[in-house]
């Protein structure tokens, strides 16, 4: 989620784990949704003894960590046919199509998403549609809570990137000031793309997770730990 630092990978029995190692002074460990990938961020003046041996202290722990995420609801792959169930902003919604002769577009009702489509639209070509609705929704609703965060951080960033992404919510390159944003925010609530915007600009004053960063955080947005909790226990969406 940071600038670019040296990295390597450990195999802790069977589970791998992606060490950074980045100029701060504690060793950081973090299970990251929605698959449990393992990384750890380690001091520079930290051994790689040091290191293997605190990883194996945790091994437990991240077991845990990793047991709990699998365990979580997961949505089967979407179909995008008639009255299949869609999210958006933490709200479920039923799918209803109908075929008209103009350009698709996808429009929201109070319980219906409805999706205005060609005759004979293929299953990728129904996906391809709303994917990129659904790229457009979160690209509306993240320029504001950019705009107002960066004034509060007094930064600016460069680009925002909004994709697909399997390994995590978000990121940030401090280098770059580009901004990248997981598609499925738009299906949470919007509190939860509120902490991951702010999370990922935080980044452009702080690069890294240590102290300064939580406590950065805890004085702009005090809930931020159940946000982030409320965002990791929501079901993930598989495929």
């Amino acid at each position: 989620m940071t600038q670019s630092y040296p990295s390597h990978q450990l195999l802790i029995g069977v589970v791998p784990v992606e060490v950074t190692i980045k100029p701060i002074k504690h060793l950081h460990l973090s299970v990251v949704p929605p698959n449990g990938a393992v990384r750890i961020s380690a001091p520079q003046s930290m051994s790689p003894d040091h290191v293997r041996a605190y990883a194996i202290g945790k091994l437990g722990w991240i077991r845990k960590q990793q047991a709990r995420l699998s365990g979580q609801q997961r949505e089967s792959p979407r179909l995008v046919v008639e009255r299949e169930s869609h999210a958006l902003w933490g709200r479920r919604l039923l799918l209803h199509i109908e075929e008209v002769n103009t350009a698709p577009r996808v429009e929201v009702h109070p319980r219906n998403l409805i999706m205005f489509l060609r005759p004979g639209s293929t299953l990728e070509k129904r996906q391809r549609i709303l994917a990129a609705w659904y790229r457009n929704e979160l690209r509306k609703e993240a320029t504001g809570l950019i705009d107002h965060w960066q004034q509060r951080l007094g930064v600016q960033m460069n680009k925002l990137f909004v994709q697909a992404m399997s390994r995590q919510w978000g990121s940030c390159n401090p280098s770059t000031r580009n901004i990248r944003l997981n598609t499925q925010l738009a299906q949470k609530p919007r509190s939860c793309l509120d902490y991951i915007v702010l999370h990922e600009l935080a980044h452009l004053s702080v690069p890294t997770h240590g102290e300064e960063f939580v406590a950065l955080l805890d004085s702009l947005q005090p809930d931020w730990e159940e946000r982030r909790r409320l965002l990791n226990d929501l079901p993930l969406l598989d495929g």
